[in-house]
């Protein structure tokens, strides 16, 4: 069992930055992949980023080069850097790690005001 917990969602105004931090209850090295999904009202939820356990990284084309995924290794959490948020942005954030099954976290919201 892996527990996740999330926190650094809030209100912002477009072309403000965010940082979003989930801790795990477990080594981050014994997690496969570390991913931030978000989920707008009345829409799917998204994969935003995701980060191997190897460090390799990668992100939806709408967020490449605003956000960025990181790890304190020594904490066990990761984090997500937004910078230049856009109204779009908005969503409810979720923290979700893979080993053999998935894990998810209860959700951050995030607001951009235009």
């Amino acid at each position: 069992q892996v527990q996740l917990v999330e926190s650094g969602g809030g209100l912002v105004q477009a072309g403000g930055s965010l940082r979003l931090s989930c801790a795990a209850s477990v080594s981050i090295f014994s997690i496969k992949i570390m991913s931030w999904y978000r989920q707008a009202p009345g829409k799917q939820r998204e994969l935003v980023a995701t980060m191997t356990r190897g460090g390799s990284t990668s992100y939806v084309d709408s967020v490449k080069g605003r956000f960025a995924i990181t790890r304190d290794n020594a904490k066990n959490t990761v984090y997500l850097q937004m910078n230049s948020l856009k109204p779009e942005d908005t969503a409810v954030y979720y923290c979700n790690a893979y080993t053999t099954a998935d894990y998810w976290g209860q959700g951050t919201q995030v607001t951009v005001s235009g």
